[in-house]
């Protein structure tokens, strides 16, 4: 499903530095992959080369086959749109709209029918357990009902990708193991591949494969 063989990015100007040399690894189908490190060595541009938001400097990212490097801008948007679906650790949720609206937003982006639109969202509502609030608003949610909310969003219009990053970060303990295994739950229902950016060892061992990237070298491996 994913690929990344040999990706080097780096960043010129003032404070000029490599953030990733030489990195490889794959995600299959259906498999939720961690990677892990501290803070700087290049987790998060990881995450944004593998949804094309930025191409690396060598190397390529393969998905579904296709290299990301030698797509356009626009082919790149419509993938992400289309493919792949992001769970992030401050939720991102609309605070006019209500659970509902929020999670039905990429498929009205992307045109689909309103009946359709309303039969999937209510169906991923009920698979991450928060049907019940579908007409509150953000600010009446948890930590743990935002982000299940937020999961819902990611995975409603059925991506073949889901990239995660912190998704625990802001929540207690608690909340972080049930969305966790929910996460894992749905990823393996679904057959998606799912990289999660984590420093959190709890998260990590909710994942099929661990990497850690390191500072020395910055290079990726299993942990």
């Amino acid at each position: 499903m994913l690929t990344i063989d040999g990706v080097t990015k780096s960043y010129s100007g003032a404070r000029a530095r490599h953030v990733l040399r030489e990195v490889s690894l794959e995600v299959g189908s259906g498999e939720l992959v961690a990677i892990m490190g501290e803070s700087g060595v290049g987790k998060s541009t990881l995450l944004n080369l593998i949804a094309g938001l930025d191409v690396p400097d060598a190397g390529r990212i393969l998905f579904d086959g296709k290299d990301l490097g030698a797509l356009d801008d626009a082919a790149r948007t419509l993938l992400r749109r289309d493919a792949i679906g992001f769970v992030f650790q401050a939720f991102h949720l609309l605070p006019h709209l209500t659970v509902t609206r929020n999670v039905r937003l990429p498929l009205d982006l992307a045109g689909v029918a309103r009946a359709e639109a309303e039969r999937r969202t209510a169906a991923v509502l009920d698979a991450v357990g928060i049907a019940a609030l579908a007409q509150d608003y953000p600010r009446t949610l948890s930590g743990g009902e935002s982000q299940r909310a937020a999961i819902a969003r990611a995975l409603v219009h059925e991506p073949r990708l889901l990239l995660a990053d912190e998704p625990t970060g802001n929540l207690d303990a608690e909340s972080a193991m049930q969305v966790l295994a929910l996460l894992r739950a749905q990823v393996k229902r679904r057959g998606a591949s799912c990289v999660l950016v984590t420093h959190s060892d709890a998260a990590a061992r909710i994942a099929d494969r661990v990497y850690t990237l390191l500072p020395e070298g910055l290079t990726v491996r299993s942990a």
